[in-house]
Formats: C-alpha cells, structure tokens, sequence
C-alpha cells in the first residue's frame, strides 16, 4: 500500500514497540495516532514525535469506541489499526490469581478484540484497512510460567485467523507479528529480570519488519511472520 497520508492508530503507543512503530510510521508519511492508558507516557511520546494521542484503555469498550471514532472523525477514515497493546505476566501456575489471568486477557485479548471490531467496522465501509496484531513467539509453542500470557497470545493467533478469513473480502489485509525477545521494559514491568545485550532485538526491528509488511502492494499480503534476533547468545 502507499504509506504517505494513510491514516494510522498504534495501541500501546507511548513505549516500546508501539512507540518505534509510530515513529516509523509517521516517517512514511503516514498520520499517525497513539493510545495509551498512562496520560504522561502517552502524552510526552506524542510530543516528543509529534503526532496525535488518545488517552485510554482498550480493554475498556466505551474507550475503544471512542477511540476509534475520534480518529475516523479527524481524518475522515482509518487505514492502518496497530493492535499493540499488551503486557506480560509469568507466573507457575499454581501460584497465577484469577484475578492476574484476567487482567492479561483484558488486555492482550479483549482489548484487541474491542479495537479490531470497531476498526473493522470502518475498514468494510470504506473497502480496505490494514489489521496488524502483535503478538509474540510465545503463541507459536507453549512453556513453563507463561499460563496466562502465552495463551493469551495463542488467543490473539486465533482472533487473526477468523479476522482474516472474515474481511480479505472486503479487501482488508489482517497480519499477525511474532517478536522474539525485544530490549523493552516489557520483561521488567512483568517482573522479570533481564540483561541488556546488543545481540537482542530492539523495537526498530520490529516496527522496519511492519513497514515493509504494508508496502507489499495490496494484491497481496503478508499473513504471519516472526522476527528473531539472528545470534542472541
């Protein structure tokens, strides 16, 4: 697709991979929104790049109506939805609350879910869109401690399965990016510690890997792929 003034919204925006997608976006010429739940990451991240931001969950279903439509309200339309919004939690099984596995798939699953649907609302209207959920290694084989977030993402790889069936009709391409391990805070925020190493992915790699996804001229498209750093150790 041409990227230049193509309308774009990035989930999960004010960090991390979310935050180096929007930037690469907006480096193609695209006009480019992000959301977040934090007001002052989201907002300094919008400054810092300029671009536009909404304040909101997307777990949430009044924020992801809202959000959505302010977008489509601004611009007239939407051409690009970045599901990235997520967070991990790794916990043994046995120790993992109801309450955490619930939060993980609010997030990782519904929210991704609630953006999707609306998204995809005016994706058919206006006969094209692009879906890119971001998803993760984890949903390609299971392990040890990764109960709600692994399947979380095993979830999501579903969602993008019937999603795509469902609106390539409609000329809609929908794609699913597996990260391996990325240098983020990701790991930290989940409690889990990490050291910094130059052999590790960083979020430009996955967000390169997204652009040059949606160039693939819109005949055809790109369903899954994954990205590993080539010599992590």
């Amino acid at each position: 697709m041409e990227l230049k003034d193509a309308v774009a919204l990035v989930t999960g925006g004010g960090e991390g991979i979310g935050r180096a997608i929007a930037e690469a976006l907006m480096e193609q010429g695209c006009r480019v929104t992000i959301t977040g739940r934090r007001e002052a990451l989201v907002s300094k991240t919008a400054e810092d790049l300029g671009l536009d931001w909404i304040l909101g969950d997307v777990g949430n279903e009044a924020d992801a109506i809202r959000t959505v439509k302010s977008v489509i309200d601004q611009h007239g339309r939407l051409d690009i939805l970045v599901n990235n919004a997520g967070y991990g939690m790794f916990k043994p099984l046995v120790e993992t609350t109801l309450e955490e596995f619930k939060g993980v798939y609010a997030t990782n699953v519904l929210g991704a879910f609630l953006m999707a649907r609306e998204a995809a609302r005016q994706f058919i209207k206006q006969g094209s869109g692009e879906l890119i959920n971001i998803s993760s290694t984890s949903s390609l084989k299971g392990s040890a401690g990764r109960t709600a977030y692994g399947s979380s993402k095993f979830a999501l790889r579903g969602m993008t399965e019937c999603w795509r069936d469902e609106l390539r009709r409609h000329n809609v391409r929908v794609m699913l990016v597996n990260p391996s391990e990325v240098m983020t805070n990701f790991a930290a925020k989940a409690g889990v510690e990490r050291e910094v190493s130059d052999k590790k992915l960083r979020s430009r790699e996955i967000a390169d890997a997204i652009v040059g996804a949606l160039k693939v001229d819109s005949r055809g498209f790109i369903p899954e792929f994954s990205v590993f750093a080539t010599n992590p150790f």
